[in-house]
């Protein structure tokens, strides 16, 4: 058995109230089981059935959308120790209704169904566990997705300067990611961006340069 793995799995929020020692035997049995992914690899399309639940282990995920050009364009990003599908697995219509993208090489570990409802049944700490934390990520992907899906490219760059206005205590932010990454962050082309953020230097609302953005209303 892969020691780093098992060592991985072990130390996965979301997992330990279950004892170790059916953590090492899932693993040698193969009822878990964890999967490797290269970057820029498709972990699920728009549209599949949820079938299991995975926790990520390594890497970076990201929700994405495909705009009419066909660009996937993201939406939120998941790291080590984040759920994936937890929220859809046991509903009525369980498709993943955005694509999930790995943007980095990820092992996700894999928990089918039928054992993850057997171990909620027969632990009610574990029970516990699992419903507080897909209630928290079910909250922090839909909110996520409310602010930068169904918005104007003008509201959702308000809405991320408003934000970094406050978290900087300044109305001149200092831009801690590039402009391409804000664009791919709100959902964008960069051009989109670019020229949105031209209309607003026009229409008196910001003033802008290669690092930062000062909002002057």
């Amino acid at each position: 058995m892969d020691e780093k793995a098992l060592s991985l799995v072990k130390n996965l929020t979301l997992l330990k109230p279950l004892p170790k020692d059916d953590l090492e035997s899932f693993l040698r049995r193969g009822t878990f089981r964890i999967v490797s992914f290269k970057k820029k690899s498709i972990i699920h399309f728009e549209g599949e059935q949820c079938s299991k639940l995975e926790i990520i282990l390594e890497g970076k995920v990201v929700v994405e959308r495909i705009d009419e050009a066909g660009n996937l364009l993201s939406i939120a990003e998941f790291y080590n120790d984040d759920i994936l599908g937890g929220n859809l697995l046991f509903s009525k219509n369980p498709y993943y209704p955005l694509t999930i993208t790995s943007n980095s090489p990820s092992k996700l570990l894999e928990i089918s169904k039928e054992l993850l409802f057997d171990l909620l049944c027969t632990n009610p700490l574990f029970l516990r566990t699992y419903l507080e934390f897909i209630a928290d990520h079910t909250f922090l992907l839909g909110d996520k997705i409310k602010h930068y899906v169904n918005k104007t490219i003008r509201e959702s760059v308000l809405s991320f300067l408003k934000y970094e206005s406050k978290k900087q205590n300044s109305k001149h932010i200092m831009l801690e990611i590039t402009k391409k990454a804000l664009a791919e962050k709100i959902g964008v082309q960069r051009t989109s961006l670019s020229r949105e953020l031209a209309k607003m230097k026009k229409d008196g609302l910001i003033l802008f340069d290669k690092d930062s953005i000062t909002l002057l209303k």
